[in-house]
């Protein structure tokens, strides 16, 4: 993709992400995910209804009549997206490939950030951590990480969450808003996400294809692993061998529902031919 090309196509996912997060998405992110505490504001008379707790008794006796402490949100957050790159996002049978929906997601999600003042980081991985984007503020920043999302190449077509989410916890000290956007075709991560969870607010983002859940009944088809390379002839007339593929998915599927719940982290899961923004606004207004 030569530079002109990458701009536009910058451009084109900035203009569609940035009004969703403008006019849907930075309220609702807003409500959803809370600041590190309430920090002092100022000291207002005393109204009906207010709490007697916030009562300031050095400004009443000053003044001989009652005045409150008032606190508000401190707000500023840190957002971590952390987007699997290995070789099975590359696939689709719709319009778009995963790796088109979850670059989406991510920018969307990024620009409601910004909308916040909050800072965005990205790290992205495959079996190893790729690249690394420390967390900083501003538009400039979100449309660096939308160029990264689209134009960079992996070393490795592999995945292994655990080390993505083992770095995620070495590099960032304070609780940050994480978003893992993947489409989670793996496992034994539970003990690093436990970790991980205990830290941050931590949400799962799957993003899959029709085409994965089932093995269709073709006859005989080479089929070859994106994340390994092997290619194997594939008797798909076989009931008993699209079952063990059924089973084998749905396994992977349940692995992760199960293990963000088990560690108090939060879940959404979007095909590629449905709409990513109902599923995340569902999600938002849900843990309001």
């Amino acid at each position: 993709m030569d530079t002109k090309e990458l701009l536009k196509k910058v451009r084109k996912i900035e203009i569609k992400t940035r009004r969703l997060s403008d006019h849907i998405f930075s309220g609702e992110y807003h409500t959803s995910f809370k600041g590190r505490g309430m920090t002092f504001s100022e000291v207002r008379q005393y109204q009906f209804g207010d709490d007697v707790r916030a009562i300031d008794w050095n400004v009443t006796a000053r003044y001989n009549e009652p005045y409150i402490k008032v606190f508000e949100e401190e707000r500023e957050l840190t957002m971590m997206l952390l987007v699997d790159i290995s070789g099975s996002e590359s696939f689709g049978t719709r319009n778009q490939l995963k790796n088109d929906v979850v670059t989406e997601i991510a920018a969307t999600l990024a620009f409601s950030a910004t909308q916040n003042n909050d800072k965005i980081g990205l790290i992205l991985f495959s079996d190893q951590i790729e690249l690394f984007i420390p967390p900083k503020k501003g538009k400039s920043h979100v449309l660096r990480i939308i160029r990264e999302l689209i134009e960079f190449t992996p070393k490795s077509k592999k995945t292994d969450l655990s080390q993505a989410l083992k770095f995620l916890s070495g590099v960032m000290k304070k609780k940050a808003i994480v978003f893992v956007i993947s489409d989670f075709m793996a496992s034994d991560y539970e003990q690093t996400l436990k970790i991980a969870g205990k830290k941050h607010d931590v949400t799962g983002v799957r993003v899959y294809d029709v085409r994965e859940e089932k093995m269709p009944n073709i006859g005989m088809v080479p089929m070859e692993d994106a994340e390994t390379g092997e290619t194997l002839l594939v008797n798909t007339n076989s009931k008993s061998v699209r079952m063990e593929y059924e089973k084998h998915y749905q396994e992977n599927v349940n692995y992760f529902k199960e293990t963000f719940s088990r560690c108090g982290s939060g879940t959404v899961s979007t095909r590629v031919d449905e709409s990513y923004v109902t599923k995340l606004l569902g999600y938002f207004k849900a843990r309001t």
